[in-house]
């Protein structure tokens, strides 16, 4: 098989990944079955993806290749509206795509660590993602030194605020209709109050 045939093929199994995780959630994806959804034999995948963590990782790299994109998509504005916008899609993103979501930080699945050929691929989309939200949160507090902190606590608190919103727990705990209140105290508490 030449590589014209190879590259296709590899990425007929990681759609038939992403479409596996995205009806029925992380646990489903296996190699068997998306040699199945791509038609091909449940050999096949080996021949691309080593182990099954070299396949979910590829699947998590397009979760986060199309947050990235809506990342970008974020309409300009100040660093604060911008992380406001990033938050809400973020949000978003979660509720939509809820079980790409939660593979994609599921590292103890995935090859982050360059052990897997898919591993480094997985951290070039990751560490853009988070190093523009602390180029923004730098821009928002004035402490860029301290910023890569503040933000990570920053996604710490709106990846349980997602888990929270999935689970209905938000709407118990302060009533219906109250997610951005909610949001924004997120943001008053990393960010600082509103000038």
């Amino acid at each position: 098989m030449d590589s014209d045939e190879q590259a296709p093929l590899r990425e007929r199994l990681v759609d038939a990944g992403v479409e596996l995780v995205l009806a029925e959630g992380s646990g489903a994806v296996g190699l068997r079955e998306i040699a199945r959804r791509a038609g091909v034999s449940h050999g096949a995948p080996r021949r691309y993806f080593p182990t099954h963590r070299a396949l979910l990782s590829a699947v998590a790299r397009r979760g986060f290749e199309e947050l990235a994109g809506r990342f970008a998509a974020v309409p300009a504005g100040d660093a604060r509206v911008r992380v406001a916008g990033m938050a809400r899609v973020y949000l978003g993103y979660a509720a939509e795509r809820r079980g790409m979501f939660e593979l994609m930080f599921r590292h103890d699945l995935l090859s982050s660590d360059g052990s897997e050929p898919d591993g480094p691929r997985l951290r070039e989309a990751t560490v853009p993602l988070f190093g523009e939200l602390a180029r923004l949160v730098g821009e928002c507090t004035g402490d860029a030194e301290r910023a890569p902190v503040v933000t990570a606590a920053l996604w710490a608190n709106l990846h349980g605020l997602a888990q929270l919103q999935g689970w209905g727990s938000t709407g118990l705990m302060l009533g219906e209709g109250r997610e951005e209140e909610l949001l924004a105290a997120v943001l008053a508490a990393h960010l600082g109050a509103r000038p």
